[in-house]
Parts: structure tokens; sequence; C-alpha cells
């Protein structure tokens, strides 16, 4: 069974960025809405409505960007944050490269999985870790594409660390297919 984009959705894109140093006071002057305060962290939080993201932005000039639900919606987001400051009179040069750092994506398998029974079968090609005792689910920790899934009993997961959307689809077709070949997804009951 071929994974439908629509059966999981991602939650969160973190982008990061780097530009020329900011003046972050002079960033507090030009937007005096945003919440800066350096004695508790040294990012200043820089909130857009559209994308709805945070961007951090740290004196260096390094921006962390947080909240997008796709690459392109992170990279239009930095690339917001940096026409703003401009638009403001705060000093951005060039264009910076965008990294993606991390995707998070939540959905479901179609069906209960036996957390017991994955732990006792071969291993899935990574490493897995359950203790019911601590935590409901079990942390499956894939090689390729390199992600870590919380996988629950009733099928639901979370993928993270991708680097690339298509990453998640790939590994959660491919942790699907290997946890059918060793019996322990079932169809959900009507």
């Amino acid at each position: 069974m071929k994974v439908e984009k629509r059966e999981f959705r991602i939650q969160n894109v973190v982008a990061t960025a780097a530009f020329n140093p900011v003046d972050l006071d002079a960033v507090v002057k030009a937007f005096p809405d945003v919440d800066y305060r350096p004695e508790v962290f040294p990012g200043l939080p820089f909130r857009l409505k559209k994308p709805k993201t945070c961007t951090l932005i740290f004196n260096s000039g390094k921006m962390v960007c947080t909240g997008a639900k796709s690459e392109k919606e992170a990279r239009k987001a930095i690339l917001k944050v940096a026409k703003e400051l401009r638009t403001a009179g705060i000093i951005i040069t060039g264009k910076p490269e965008i990294t993606i750092q991390n995707i998070v994506a939540s959905g479901s398998l179609g069906g209960p999985v036996d957390l017991e029974g994955l732990c006792e079968r071969t291993r899935v090609g990574g490493s897995v870790m359950y203790e019911p005792e601590q935590f409901p689910g079990l942390i499956y920790r894939m090689e390729r594409p390199k992600v870590v899934f919380l996988i629950y009993s009733n099928g639901k997961i979370v993928c993270v660390g991708a680097k690339k959307e298509e990453e998640i689809y790939e590994a959660i077709e491919s942790l699907r297919r290997r946890l059918e070949e060793l019996g322990v997804l079932h169809e959900e009951m009507p």
C-alpha cells in the first residue's frame, strides 16, 4: 500500500539561515511589538502571521525559523523576515543559504501495531527502544532515510529528523512495508 500524502501531515519545518550581524536593539526600536529579553534568551523571536512562523534572530545574523508547514513555507518565511527588516532600515545583506534542519510529521499507519510483537521479532533495520512503563510509544531509529519514529499501539506515528519532505514519505512507506512483513501491523477493526 503506497503512502498517501493526505494520510500524514507535516507539523513543523525547522530551517536556518545566516546573514550579516544584526543589531537586535535596532530591531526592537523598529518593531516595538517584538518580545526580546536578552537576559533570558539571546535570540529575538520575530513572528509572522503569514506564513505563521517564528524566526529567532541572533546578533550574529543567524536565524532559525520554526512553525512552517513545508520546506517552501520555511524558505518564504526567512526571506520575508529579511525583507521586513530591510524595509525597516535594518542592514541585511545578501541572499542567505537556507538549510532545512528538521521536518516533523504525524499521521496514522491505518491500523493498530503490536509493539510487543515488534520488539520480539527480527530487527526492523535500525534500533528499537520500547519501555511501556516509561513511555507508551516505541522509538524506532531508521537508518535509511535517517529519521526517528515514535510508534504507538493505535497505529499513530510521529516522524522526526527528515531534511526533505520526500524523506518523510519514503520512510513511512518503508516502515509500513516492514511492519506488514513482520505481521505486527493489523487492519483497523470495523
